[in-house]
């Protein structure tokens, strides 16, 4: 036998001799090479399990083809398994193999043989190591290998679920209550194993388990790591595991947002029922019927705005995610509901009841006075308030930019029929610019008001030319307000839509605007969201949903 054991790093083929060279060390000069080399191979799969968490079990596969075979040894190897340690990695590496959406039967397969082995590795730890004796068990029991360590496997998990959940109903019963260590302990115990579906039962019933402690009694990294995996979608699990996860792991909760932020971000946002789909899919909306979970989530959309200098998709995304958050509010059962300030503590309550009103389940014929109770009530909070710091002016505008919904219907209703404006635009003007630090805000007041009564008189012309706008165009081109612009930019492109000779000159506005100033994203934001409350309010005629559709897959292919 080799006494060498200097071994270069990661050579599979190497390994993969000396496990075929062992056997499974039923001699005592292998039990002795085994013995020597385990420091080594130890290393060897602490860096092929730290290569393989960073990679496809697919590409991992094809890039090295030795490996299940080498691996598949080792696991029968009693004096490589022996060792915990090298048992523990073993199973770490085989769960990063295993493959969580199988696409072909080679991969089932697979995934079979990768179960069947770590039903052997987790049994072998509880039971007789001499796998001769083991084995003539088995036999006499009428079961093959595979069969009896999965059903020994389920077994275990199955008393553990039990253990814990009759704990749940038994925490007066001191003789009988599970210490805080050993609960601790089968959440590390779980930790290789997260994405395999025998798993699941112990997760979430770990998962839901509290036992009365006061202080956190999972492992964090337990935590993390089944957090990690249902966003990658590689488990699937319950929606009160998932909830009860975020609220007892607050940086989980915040991974799961960002982690929402970023993938709808990185999408090209021009339908947002996609967006909804994907928002609802995270299950964040259902999980903030908790008023804590809200809270935080709402903090770190503020957080994500004020970092993306008020990007027109952060606040896209945010708006929709209100909705469907008020939506399934309305749908819970009264009796499980809180109350509303548990999720607005700190804002004034009438404006908050006031924008919680869905527009349908008003008559649009009351849109308008609603709207103008939305505009009067923060008017009076904004001007006749002593607002002591930007930070609280801050909370009052992203509170009123959250129902972003009745900010685009204002500016549907001055553009649908006359209207007395100045309420609206008072209401739009503050969320185009909060603060009113050297009459920025009165400014854009006048402006925007000398852009409507421009576009009023051209309402009802059946015939415009895109000279027609040139001045209004000119104006959101020259000014060096962005708040003044966008505000004018929102008025023009609803005119667009709404007037009679608008859609005549949609395509060459719109073209002129995205090509001339830095509003593409604010344009592509406004006709996205007018698309999605024409589908969902409906009241547009058909002529208004093609020419929407014509714009947004035009934009698209400009990208």
């Amino acid at each position: 036998m080799a006494q060498d054991t200097t071994v270069p790093k990661l050579n599979f083929r190497f390994w993969l001799d000396k496990a075929i060279e062992w056997g499974q060390a039923t001699t005592s000069e292998s039990q002795k090479d085994v013995c020597l080399h385990l420091p080594q191979l130890l290393e060897f799969l602490h860096q092929t399990y730290e290569m393989l968490k960073r990679m496809n079990s697919i590409v991992a596969i094809q890039q090295f083809p030795l490996i299940g075979q080498l691996l598949g040894r080792l696991c029968w190897n009693p004096f490589v398994i022996g060792y915990d340690e090298s048992q523990k990695t073993l199973m770490w590496c085989l769960c990063c193999l295993y493959s969580s959406e199988p696409q072909n039967p080679v991969e089932l397969k697979a995934n079979s043989w990768i179960r069947s082995l770590l039903c052997h590795l987790l049994s072998s730890s509880k039971w007789e190591r001499i796998e001769a004796e083991t084995s003539t068990f088995i036999s006499a029991l009428g079961y093959t290998s595979a069969d009896y360590y999965g059903h020994l496997v389920e077994n275990i998990i199955s008393s553990l679920v039990t253990e814990l959940r009759g704990n749940q109903f038994n925490e007066l019963n001191i003789q009988g209550k599970i210490s805080v260590s050993r609960v601790n302990a089968m959440s590390l115990f779980c930790l290789p194993f997260v994405t395999l579906p025998d798993l699941t039962p112990l997760l979430e019933t770990l998962l839901v388990y509290h036992g009365g402690a006061s202080k956190e009694i999972l492992s964090s990294e337990f935590l993390e790591a089944v957090n990690d995996a249902f966003l990658k979608k590689k488990i699937s699990l319950s929606e009160s595991a998932i909830f009860s996860l975020w609220h007892r792991h607050l940086p989980s909760l915040e991974t799961a947002t960002l982690s929402l932020l970023d993938q709808l971000v990185s999408l090209q946002i021009n339908n947002l029922e996609k967006v909804a789909c994907v928002i609802k899919d995270s299950l964040l909306p259902q999980a903030a019927s908790h008023p804590a979970i809200f809270r935080i989530v709402n903090e770190i959309f503020k957080s994500a705005l004020l970092e993306t200098d008020g990007a027109p998709e952060v606040m896209t995304i945010i708006q929709i995610f209100i909705q469907l958050f008020i939506q399934l509010q309305q749908n819970e059962n009264k009796q499980h509901k809180f109350p509303l300030k548990a999720y607005f503590p700190h804002h004034h309550q009438p404006l908050v009841i006031a924008l919680l009103r869905r527009p349908f389940e008003l008559p649009s014929t009351q849109w308008l006075q609603h709207l103008k109770h939305i505009s009067d009530t923060l008017k009076s909070i904004v001007e006749d308030t002593d607002i002591s710091s930007f930070a609280d002016l801050y909370e009052i505008w992203f509170l009123v930019a959250c129902f972003g919904e009745w900010l685009d219907i204002a500016v549907d209703q001055l553009m649908k029929a006359p209207v007395a404006p100045d309420a609206l635009l008072w209401l739009l003007s503050f969320y185009y610019c909060p603060q009113n630090e050297s009459q920025q805000r009165t400014q854009t007041m006048v402006e925007s008001q000398a852009v409507y009564s421009h576009l009023m008189m051209l309402y009802n012309h059946p015939v415009l030319s895109f000279g027609d706008l040139q001045a209004p165009v000119n104006n959101v081109a020259d000014t060096e307000q962005c708040h003044t612009q966008c505000l004018i930019t929102h008025l023009l492109t609803n005119f667009l839509f709404f007037s009679s000779g608008g859609h005549m000159i949609a395509q060459e506005f719109i073209s002129y605007i995205t090509e001339t100033t830095d509003m593409r994203k604010e344009v592509c934001s406004l006709l996205v969201r007018t698309a999605y409350r024409i589908k969902h309010n409906g009241g547009e005629n058909q002529r208004t949903v093609k020419l929407l559709n014509e714009l947004l897959q035009k934009l698209a292919v400009e990208v």
